[in-house]
This record gives C-alpha cells, sequence and structure tokens, in this order.
C-alpha cells in the first residue's frame, strides 16, 4: 500500500511529466539541418522509402535545399501524396515519383534503368527504405523477404547507378543500418530464408550488419573516384517500420516513444548530415550514429575480409545470369 500511495500521489504524477520533457528535449542533436546553409540547386538526388517516415523527411530536407529530388517508392498513391505534400511545403515543383518494390530484383533493375535514360546525374542516393517484422516470405527471386528488401534490392540499386553517380562526382551514398545490427550475425544460408528465427527483430539485425559490410566494402572500392559511401543509425525512431508487429508490441511502443524515442524529423537528421554537411565531405567507408558522430560498429561488422566475401557474394546473387 505504501508503493501505491507513492505512485499515486501528485508528485509523482508531476516528476514524471517533467522528467518525459527533459527527455524530450535532450533528443535534439548537437547538428541541426535548419542551421545548415548547403544548397543543392542543380543536384539531383534519390530517396527511397520516401513516402513516409525517415524518408519523407530525408526528401523534404533536400526539396527545401533545392535539389531535383526523386521517391522511390513501392506505392503509387502514397508516393503521390508524399510528392504533392513535399512541394506544397517547400516550394519546390522539382519533386518528383518513381515506382520501385526493392524485394523484386526485376523492379530495381527497371527503375535503374530509368533513372540512367533520363537524368542527366544523381549526386545523393539515400538507401532508407526497410521492414521488420516480416513473417517468412520467399520472393519469386528466391531470396527471404526482409533480406532482399533491406539489403540485395539496395545492394543492387546502388551498384547499377554507380555509373551515374561517378559521372556526376562528388556525390555520397547514404545507407541507413541500425544499432541492432551489434545483435545480427553472418550466416549466408540467410539470403534464402535457411536458419532464421522469427523472433521479434531478429532477421532485421541481420539485414542491418550486412548493410554495414557491403557499404564499407563499396567505398573501399569507390576510392579515388569522387564518391563516398558511409552508413548510419537513424536512432530508435517512431515510424511505420513496426505496422507487421502485433497489436500489443506497438501500442507499448508507441506508448513509450512519445516520451523516449525520436519523431521521424529527428531520426532524419543524422542521414541529412551525412549527405550534404560540409563536415562529412570526403569522409567514407564509417559509420554515423544518431547524434552525427563517427563511432566505430561492432567488431563482426568492421571485418574487412567479411566485407569482401559479402559483396562479392551479394553480386553473384544479384547478378542477371
Amino acid at each position: 500500500m505504501v508503493l501505491l500511495d507513492i505512485l499515486c500521489h501528485p508528485l509523482w504524477a508531476i516528476s514524471t511529466v517533467l522528467l518525459a520533457l527533459v527527455v524530450r528535449i535532450q533528443r535534439r542533436g548537437r547538428w541541426d539541418p535548419l542551421a545548415c546553409t548547403v544548397h543543392l540547386r542543380g543536384k539531383t538526388t534519390i530517396v527511397t522509402g520516401a513516402n513516409t517516415g525517415i524518408g519523407k523527411f530525408i526528401a523534404m530536407d533536400f526539396a527545401r535545399r533545392g535539389a531535383r529530388v526523386i521517391l522511390a517508392c513501392r506505392s503509387e498513391a502514397r508516393g503521390m501524396g508524399a510528392m504533392n505534400e513535399i512541394r506544397e511545403k517547400t516550394g519546390n515543383p522539382d519533386v518528383h515519383l518513381r515506382l520501385v518494390d526493392l524485394s523484386s530484383l526485376d523492379s530495381v533493375r527497371e527503375f535503374a534503368q530509368r533513372i540512367v535514360k533520363e537524368e542527366k546525374a544523381l549526386h545523393i542516393l539515400v538507401n532508407n527504405a526497410g521492414v521488420s517484422g516480416l513473417p517468412r516470405q520467399i520472393t519469386k527471386d528466391g531470396f527471404e523477404m526482409s533480406f532482399a528488401t533491406n539489403h540485395l534490392g539496395p545492394f543492387l540499386l546502388t551498384n547499377l547507378l554507380l555509373d551515374l553517380m561517378k559521372r556526376s562526382a562528388p556525390a555520397r551514398i547514404v545507407t541507413l543500418s541500425s544499432v541492432n545490427h551489434k545483435q545480427g550475425v553472418v550466416d549466408f544460408s540467410h539470403f534464402h530464408g535457411e536458419n532464421l528465427k522469427y523472433y521479434m527483430d531478429s532477421v532485421y539485425n541481420h539485414t542491418k550488419l550486412h548493410n554495414i559490410l557491403c557499404t564499407n566494402e563499396l567505398a573501399r572500392r569507390l576510392e579515388g573516384t569522387g564518391v563516398t559511401a558511409n552508413s548510419v543509425h537513424p536512432g530508435i525512431v517512431m515510424t511505420e517500420v513496426l505496422r507487421h508487429y502485433p497489436f500489443m508490441i506497438r501500442f507499448m511502443f508507441r506508448l513509450i516513444g512519445f516520451f523516449f524515442f525520436k519523431s521521424p524529423e529527428e531520426g532524419a537528421v543524422s542521414s541529412i548530415y551525412c549527405a550534404v554537411a560540409e563536415d562529412t565531405k570526403g569522409i567514407t567507408g564509417k559509420y554515423f550514429d544518431c547524434d552525427c558522430s563517427l563511432v566505430l560498429p561492432s567488431a563482426l561488422a568492421q571485418d574487412a575480409a567479411l566485407a569482401v566475401k559479402d559483396f562479392e557474394i551479394c553480386e553473384r546473387l544479384t547478378s542477371k545470369l
């Protein structure tokens, strides 16, 4: 009863609210996109998964800076909605929708072919789109759905656009990973849906580790080209990435997250920092945390030999035989 009396006391409720407000204020990072004066006029950018969440706010920022922004989305209806919203809020009419389903290699190839045909340059590519909590599914290409969407699709897309980006240098590639990569493991049978445990975000964690490994190897291969490649952790963000989880998990996440997790706009900051800031010019093969700081990823993610092997396997898996 004593504990119950304490919890019910008004002072406890007031203290809890004040603590929550302090935490929300402290969520703000050290770098403010609105204070960054970098302009992107004459630059072409692509953001995958830009119809909602982090991706939409990344695209919004690029549009405010005057860039030509291509929203790479799977849903035409939601993509059109985002395109119109970004145009209206930024006053930039040079925002366009191009459809792509990253889980389908044919769709990725068609998207890339159109970009190469229509665009004279590409200066920034942000691999933002991702899924978590999907049940076991195998794509028509024979790959596990989460691995196809989170890693193999973006991997193929990036490689198909590399020549255009090299011709457009200086250019930047930013791939959204996650601090969850530290719980990931590398098992190449996972690509085909084998030896996987579908518990919470375990599959997601594995894909985010592959993101960093292949980004590091890509950066090594791009040395001297003027194209940089980095991976970034956006933070724990209130987005739709948990839409495939049970209701109670989503409810608790939102309840706690209101006070302690980042909003999509806040979650976009570290990616924007990597993509446009003068501070990150020339930096490549690195991992940034949600506070826009250079940090070391897990020991496994730093394994250069594993990165080479991972990259080569992904090349074979995504090649058109």
